[in-house]
């Protein structure tokens, strides 16, 4: 019997493990990536590559080795529990190795277009258009899987700001950031406290003269350390945790969660503490 053909747009951690999967159930994987690397997201750059995510020579990531990690395949003892992006495509790269992945990837490929074949609800198969220097082919397949991220595009709102056309210094996505040198001697304002906004803020006020970080609604700020030094995922997302929080009401989880990060620093005392209460971040339900 002819093995069905899949095809993977993207080879980040999820088309990697795409194409695993694929093998593992009889299939016949054929992975289109837009560079010349895989790595996705986690792969550093000086300068943002059109159509891919870009993050900033710094990064660590926020999660856990032990929670990060492929279930058959552990990162190694030696790496630390959290991960500076060269450490993660080290990883990668060890994983792709182990499992005789990169046969299966088309390497500068651009994926023009993926359309259903005139006979789709019968066949159930698609027509992918691809391109590769300069040169478009077309190629059916049984099935697609889509790993190409979330995070590549900038999302700038410059309608909100009034007056950004006149303003004189320079402003740009987070997107675009690589390190702080750039900052020094200057005074600076990281619009969001999210985890590229907390990170930026702490990094470039190395350099710079003043940061400030604004946000639009507070946050409740979680740190990577957990009770007696273990990573917070590890020790948070346990069996125990998850048992004892199926008898408990919504108000007392988020009780507990505000207390454990208040420990820490007092929201409140420094204007971070928001409308809103920590909800799921509390327990899973």
């Amino acid at each position: 019997m002819t093995k069905k053909r899949i095809a993977v747009i993207g080879a980040g951690v999820s088309g990697l493990s795409s194409i695993k999967c694929c093998l593992e159930e009889g299939l016949e994987p054929v992975c289109f990536e837009t560079t010349d690397d895989i790595g996705g997201l986690w792969r550093f750059q000086e300068n943002p590559e059109e159509g891919r995510a870009s993050i900033y020579k710094s990064v660590i990531i926020n999660t856990s080795k032990e929670m990060m990690c492929f279930s058959d395949y552990p990162i190694p003892d030696y790496f630390p529990n959290f991960m500076h992006n060269c450490q993660i495509m080290e990883y990668y790269r060890m994983y792709a190795k182990e499992f005789d992945l990169l046969k299966y990837i088309r390497f500068k490929t651009t994926v023009c277009s993926v359309k259903k074949r005139p006979d789709f609800p019968t066949s159930g198969q698609w027509d992918i258009v691809t391109e590769s220097n300069g040169k478009q082919e077309v190629n059916v397949f049984d099935g697609v899987m889509v790993c190409t991220g979330h995070h590549t595009n900038a999302y700038m709102p410059l309608e909100c700001f009034p007056g950004i056309e006149k303003f004189k210094g320079q402003y740009f996505h987070s997107r675009d950031y690589k390190n702080p040198q750039g900052f020094t001697g200057k005074r600076v304002i990281v619009i969001g406290i999210g985890n590229s906004g907390g990170d930026l803020a702490v990094e470039i006020s190395q350099t710079a003269k003043q940061v400030f970080l604004s946000t639009r609604r507070g946050a409740w700020i979680l740190n990577r350390v957990g009770d007696n030094g273990y990573p917070f995922d590890v020790v948070f997302n346990s069996r125990f945790r998850n048992l004892i929080a199926q008898f408990l009401s919504l108000s007392a989880k988020n009780s507990f969660m505000e207390k454990k990060m208040n420990t820490r620093f007092d929201h409140e005392m420094y204007g971070l503490k928001p409308m809103h209460r920590t909800k799921d971040l509390a327990f899973k339900k």
